[in-house]
């Protein structure tokens, strides 16, 4: 039994030790993406504060009135939501926290007497929603581990889209901000209509320069926004992205560090068995050779009692005789 148990913590070892190497290497592999994400977070900030500065000194020249993407409805009917996360899994509560933040502002919503149409961003996210019956406008999948700007923009127009036909009067992003590879935080903010608020969180003090628009600004402003708007949700995305990299690392170091106990554990386990093995080997090769001592000093009488036929007791006596003496048949 003890060596059988031996054997089976042997290959429960070796399994863990398998697993182990895996997520290791998924360990290695999330902190190098995050490197490359938190690049492309610097890199796209740039361009997000320029075209942030051109909106804002045009609405500081009056337009921006009319347009529809800056505009709040009067009446809000129907609220979006573009929820962010990833394809994968095997990243911790990444998805799971997204998902219920969604959720519970969806939920809200819908007590409130408005309904709502689903945009949605990841394998994860949609699978979840779609089990549960949700409504699901549009859904978009395959570039959730390094997005690009024109996926931005496809799911910029699939916003945009039903925002200006009137299917959706509001819409929320939910996504997951980056702040460090320590620390994420899962947001949910107003998306369109744009918050003037949004666009002058980057405006610098000081002195402002007075700009003379060719074309009229109403009319740039109607070419930009859209722009802004692919902006805002692809930083939005590289946010996503470089947070699903932190969280994946963090996990597979969780499942390194546990495996390294499962393993001290198993190993542990697998030394006392195999002492319980050869304390039992040790027993009975001691209780054989007491045996054979007191057979061959002529205590015959323990082995009379247990051998009931005195021819087999007098084969294994002269036997035993030949094996201690084996000298004596060749003097005879």
């Amino acid at each position: 039994m003890a060596g059988g148990t031996e054997r089976v913590l042997r290959r429960r070892i070796k399994s863990v030790q398998s697993t182990k190497k895996i997520t290791k290497a998924m360990e290695l592999i999330a902190a190098s993406r995050i490197v490359k994400a938190q690049a492309r977070v610097a890199a796209a900030r740039p361009y997000s504060e320029q075209i942030t500065e051109v909106i804002r000194n045009l609405t500081a020249a009056g337009a921006g009135q009319s347009n529809p993407l800056l505009t709040p409805r009067e009446e809000i009917r129907t609220v979006g939501f573009v929820v962010i996360a990833a394809d994968r899994g095997l990243s911790g509560g990444y998805n799971s926290t997204v998902i219920r933040a969604a959720e519970r502002q969806l939920q809200a919503e819908v007590a409130a007497g408005r309904d709502y149409a689903l945009i949605l961003v990841g394998k994860k996210v949609a699978k979840y929603f779609r089990f549960r019956g949700y409504k699901i406008a549009a859904a978009f999948d395959g570039f959730s581990d390094e997005p690009s700007y024109e996926n931005a923009r496809e799911v910029a127009e699939a916003v945009v889209s039903r925002f200006n036909a009137g299917e959706i009067d509001q819409v929320e992003l939910a996504y997951t901000q980056f702040l460090s590879v320590a620390t994420q935080r899962v947001q949910v903010r107003r998306f369109l209509p744009l918050e003037a608020a949004a666009i002058s969180e980057t405006a610098e003090t000081g002195p402002a320069a007075d700009y003379e628009f060719e074309p009229a600004p109403s009319a740039i402003l109607d070419q930009i926004v859209p722009r802004y708007v692919e902006s805002r949700l692809y930083a939005a995305m590289l946010d996503a992205a470089a947070s699903q990299h932190a969280a994946q690392q963090r996990a597979m170091k969780s499942a390194t560090d546990n495996a390294d106990e499962l393993i001290k554990v198993l190993t542990r386990g697998m030394n006392r068995a195999r002492q319980d093995s050869i304390t039992t080997e040790i027993i009975e090769i001691a209780s054989g050779a007491e045996a054979l001592a007191a057979a061959a000093s002529g205590e015959s009488d323990y082995l009379r009692d247990r051998i009931e036929d005195p021819d087999l007791f007098r084969h294994f006596h002269r036997n035993l005789d030949r094996r201690n003496h084996p000298h004596s048949e060749e003097h005879r």
